[in-house]
């Protein structure tokens, strides 16, 4: 798990993406999924922040350059594993035992976005970086469970402009929406996440039921949907 590390600060995990653009392909997905696998059971820390070391950029989202290939050659189990595979990297983070912190360090686009709202907590960098839905250009409509995702960290009407638009929202515009709960320089972006974090020292098997009962209607949606049919250059859902 190269592109992936993580320590402890204190009962904190801070886990660090460390792949580049921090693009979704299979192998960083599964890399993710066992590294949640690892903070959960190996060690004991009462809260999770996720952060990027990329100098300007948090998560680009899918790489297109790896799955693409697989669609023109007409690989659709490929294709439908690696939207599954990315579906439950978001309700694992949504339900992970502990509260979730994402440290956006820079640009938060498509899937990173959509992950970044799967997360309890965000802060986001203000010196650099935005936060962007630009699948309205890349031809690939949300999934149900994508909007109700979204939608329970982004104000429907806000999310709504940014759909339909591709608009590119700054750490300010996303503090003044609610999107993040503060915005702040690079410099101190860490410290107020993990400072956060730390005081969130609770009891995993009460947050995790309260996630439980908090998102089951999200839930409800993500474990009755199948990925999209892909026609045409086009995700339909």
């Amino acid at each position: 798990m190269a592109g992936l590390k993580y320590e402890l600060d204190e009962k904190v995990a801070v886990l660090t993406m460390n792949d580049g653009e921090n693009l979704f392909n299979l192998p960083f997905l599964e890399d993710f999924l066992t590294i949640l696998d690892k903070i959960e059971q190996e060690t004991e820390a009462s809260a999770l922040v996720v952060t990027s070391s990329h100098e300007k950029i948090f998560c680009n989202g899918i790489d297109l350059d790896w799955l693409v290939p697989f669609i023109q050659k007409g690989d659709k189990e490929t294709a439908m594993t690696f939207f599954r595979t990315m579906m439950k990297l978001f309700k694992r983070i949504l339900l992970y035992p502990m509260p979730t912190i994402a440290a956006i360090s820079g640009h938060s686009f498509a899937g990173g976005a959509i992950m970044s709202c799967a997360f309890d907590f965000r802060f986001m960098r203000s010196d650099r970086g935005f936060f962007c839905f630009p699948e309205v250009d890349l031809s690939i409509p949300f999934l149900p469970g994508m909007i109700a995702i979204i939608t329970k960290a982004i104000p429907m009407y806000k999310f709504g402009e940014m759909q339909y638009s591709g608009k590119r929202l700054t750490a300010g515009e996303c503090e003044a929406h609610h999107i993040v709960m503060k915005a702040c320089h690079m410099d101190d972006l860490m410290k107020e996440a993990l400072s956060f974090a730390k005081s969130l020292n609770k009891r995993r098997e009460i947050i995790h039921e309260m996630k439980k009962r908090l998102y089951r209607d999200i839930i409800n949606i993500l474990d009755v949907e199948d990925p999209p049919m892909i026609e045409s250059g086009v995700f339909y859902v």
